[in-house]
């Protein structure tokens, strides 16, 4: 463990007790590494992982939960090969709730000691499963104290997709109406509270379990497709924006149909990643820029309308709103079960088996 010099703490002033405590800056801790692609036996979780020098933005916080997100669990079976695979073993994990550990010298908006929340952006090399994490300071914002970590950890990486969707990409606003296509997710529920928080009147798609969740969180209608026998026909009238977070072809052809001219599609499912882990970043990159293009001028010459692929992307004006929603109570992600980080190998392999529903929250002692 490394102390740092007083030189690195000049702007901290918190008691002696609490600065004594906070100051150390660990050069190692616990992580779970992935070192191939495959099944969540794979997951390791190793001590005395080398803890990297923090950059002047960077924040190190000690986290005390972190979930378990769907890009976690396709990035370990081997999406995104064609970015990480040369660069393994790697850490797994988006979103964490902790303490910040230290800070770098140039950061300015939290300080050691502060409870904090936040995410990584998709392509982090090391995420968050571990005892301490790594977060630029535009990555984190102040825990809200209604939040246990348990409950902050579930947030941030959702909400910030489906705010660039719906507030960067559509730019939503008050008495506009909104379809989100599969409002069940983490991110769907996200979509949905953003939107009736602008304003926005809103029509989402779910199964049975969610029907009722959904409603809770202000949508005026909540479409069962498993228990409607035309999904379409149960849908009313037009709208402005369609996050789409299932994203195969009959989601997009409904959301396509359902907008009014003018209106932004946008879906989860883009084929970047895919087409590069086909063929390489050197030929894929390209051929998806090629079919994004083609889908874009298609449908804004056949439907006037403009279409996305959607990605989380780091976002401070997004986070502290997401922040401001949690502190009033008008954005929050149910958690369905946590585990030790101990057993993070069950939580993936209970995430691929489809055996919870919902969130699932890595605990970190």
């Amino acid at each position: 463990m490394r102390i740092p010099s007083n030189r690195d703490f000049t702007r901290i002033t918190p008691s002696a007790f609490t600065y004594h405590r906070l100051k150390s800056y660990v050069s190692d801790c616990r992580a779970v590494l992935l070192p191939s692609f495959g099944g969540p036996h794979l997951l390791q979780l190793r001590s005395h992982v080398p803890v990297p020098p923090l950059k002047s933005h960077d924040v190190l916080v000690r986290a005390r939960a972190v979930s378990v997100n769907p890009l976690d669990t396709r990035m370990r079976a081997g999406y995104g090969r064609s970015i990480f695979e040369r660069l393994l073993p790697i850490i797994l994990g988006r979103d964490v709730s902790g303490e910040v550990a230290a800070v770098g010298d140039k950061v300015r908006l939290v300080s050691v000691g502060e409870q904090v929340f936040g995410a990584l952006h998709p392509t982090a090399v090391r995420g968050t499963y571990a005892d301490y994490a790594i977060l630029s300071e535009e990555e984190v914002t102040p825990k809200p104290d209604s939040l246990t970590h348990v409950e902050a950890s579930a947030i941030p990486f959702a909400a910030l997709t489906a705010w660039r969707a719906l507030k960067s990409t559509a730019r939503i606003s008050e008495g506009q109406r909104i379809l989100v296509v599969g409002g069940g997710g983490a991110v769907g529920l996200s979509a949905v509270q953003f939107a009736v928080a602008a304003g926005c009147s809103v029509v989402t798609t779910c199964g049975s379990q969610s029907v009722d969740r959904l409603l809770a969180a202000g949508a005026e209608q909540a479409v069962d497709y498993i228990a409607e026998v035309d999904v379409e026909l149960a849908i009313k009238g037009k709208f402005d924006a369609v996050l789409d977070t299932i994203g195969m072809p009959e989601t997009e052809r409904m959301g396509i149909n359902f907008l009014k001219r003018g209106g932004h599609y946008m879906t989860l499912q883009g084929e970047a990643a895919s087409l590069s882990d086909r063929y390489g970043l050197i030929i894929g990159l390209p051929a998806a820029t090629a079919v994004l293009l083609k889908k874009q001028l298609l449908y804004r010459f056949s439907h006037g309308i403009e279409y996305s692929w959607t990605y989380m992307r780091d976002d401070l004006e997004g986070l502290t709103e997401i922040r401001k929603l949690c502190e009033a109570g008008k954005m929050k992600i149910p958690v369905y079960k946590t585990f030790p980080i101990a057993q993070v190998k069950e939580a993936h392999e209970a995430k691929d088996k489809k055996l919870i529903p919902g969130k699932v929250v890595l605990e970190i002692d």
